[in-house]
């Protein structure tokens, strides 16, 4: 089997055992990037010969990590000693930090190979980077997180880092057509990785398959006291829950939402005919009345809080910015205490309906997207992730649908907060139980 059709535990096993190097597997990913970069420019930063040299050190001092030699590409709001961390603006060109993300200690730890760092929208926010869809160049792969969804569709990294605080990591894999996990928060991390909202921040990955996504949140998931979303409680296995063969099959509900008018025709016809093949497998119900008022909590408590993340960059280098944000800034800008307080009130009430909603049911199924990826030029409308950010609770995109124009739409599977490892065990479930096949 090629190395990009393995598991990366299949993978991991095979440099354990001798059959292929790390340097092998390195070289082979580095021929990828090489063939495609120039079109999809999924790269800020990448060194081949870097990736190189560590793999060979990785054959030579084995680290037992359960990513021995996998490459892995960061998101470029990560910090790294080995590379810029630029936050995708030209404010900060250049910027070269001195420690490591706690994400990054904890890659290098398990034994990956940091590739470099992917591109990422100007400070992980609005305004679309160059990156391209690999299926088809003309169109967009998404945002904020677009080079790592893009670098791993390309099959230019089996594993990419990427953060969500809107849609950032569910839509692009949508768009993409990849497996993209937004952990519940304070699974991950965040210290070291640039902050837009402190409550509405997450750490997120991608990946080809279930397993792998599994894998990668694993090895960077732990508690970090000086992140304050982060928890103290048990984080259980993911990779393991996935061996486990549940006693019965989940409770799942899909709801219809009230943003399913945004839904494109073609999108629309092809959650219609996903629900019927999954007929019987799942509950269907008219989402509450008050999710309405959940995307507009969303909207006040990122307005609130990103332009004071970023008064820096706002106060002093507002001609650096681009046009396509300045404009939300200036509207941002105008956020008062009063409607910050009330929003985050009716996050707490949203907090407490997923809870409530998931002691009865296992998950719920959404769309990841309205549609198929935009032309280049928008990064995609992130209404169907907004709410599941605004609470925390854990979301991963399946890739089984597509569009009139031959491109991926994603559905989403959400599950209870800090229940992470039954999520992904649901999700598989789903996806044997009911014959669904991925482009994967």
């Amino acid at each position: 089997m090629s190395i990009q059709k393995q598991t990366v535990a299949a993978t991991v096993a095979a440099i354990a055992d001798g059959s292929i190097s790390a340097a092998d597997v390195v070289s082979h990913y580095n021929e990828h990037i090489a063939n495609s970069e120039s079109t999809i420019a999924a790269w800020e930063h990448h060194d081949p010969h870097l990736a190189v040299e560590q793999a060979k050190r990785l054959d030579e001092q084995p680290s037992g990590g359960t990513l021995q030699g996998i490459p892995v590409g960061l998101k470029d709001i990560f910090d790294t000693v080995d590379f810029p961390t630029e936050y995708g603006s030209p404010i900060h060109e250049g910027r070269q930090p001195t420690q490591d993300s706690v994400v990054t200690e904890k890659l290098k730890a398990a034994g990956s190979v940091i590739m470099g760092k992917t591109v990422t929208t100007e400070f992980a926010f609005f305004n679309p980077s160059r990156t391209r869809n690999p299926h088809n160049k003309n169109y967009s792969p998404g945002g904020s997180s677009s080079g790592s969804a893009a670098a791993v569709a390309a099959g230019h990294i089996p594993l990419a880092v990427g953060s969500q605080t809107g849609g950032s990591v569910i839509r692009p894999a949508s768009f993409c057509g990849v497996f993209g996990y937004k952990p519940s928060r304070g699974l991950i991390s965040r210290r070291g990785v640039l902050e837009t909202s402190t409550t509405l921040d997450h750490v997120g990955v991608f990946a080809r398959n279930i397993d792998d996504i599994a894998t990668l949140t694993d090895a960077i998931s732990a508690y970090d006291p000086e992140d304050r979303a982060s928890y103290k409680e048990p984080r259980p296995s993911i990779a393991t829950q996935l061996q486990t063969k549940p006693a019965s099959s989940p409770s799942i509900v899909w709801f219809d939402m009230p943003y399913s008018d945004r839904y494109s025709e073609d999108a629309n016809a092809a959650f219609e005919g996903l629900l019927s093949k999954l007929d019987g497998s799942i509950t269907r119900e008219k989402a509450p009345a008050e999710f309405s008022s959940y995307l507009d909590a969303h909207k006040a408590i990122y307005d609130f809080e990103i332009v004071r993340a970023l008064d820096n960059e706002i106060t002093n280098h507002w001609d650096q910015l681009s046009d396509s944000v300045k404009p939300i800034f200036e509207t941002a800008k105008n956020r008062t205490e009063a409607e910050y307080l009330e929003a985050m009130e009716i996050r707490k009430s949203a907090i407490n309906w997923f809870a409530d909603f998931h002691q009865q049911h296992d998950a719920m199924l959404t769309p990841s997207a309205v549609g198929e990826a935009p032309l280049m030029g928008s990064t995609g409308d992130p209404v169907c992730c907004t709410i599941f950010s605004l609470t925390g609770v854990p979301c991963i995109n399946l890739p089984l649908l597509e569009g009139k124009n031959s491109l991926p739409i994603g559905v989403q599977l959400v599950g209870g907060l800090k229940q992470d490892h039954r999520l992904m065990s649901h999700a598989a479930q789903l996806l044997s139980n009911n014959g669904l096949n991925t482009p994967i």
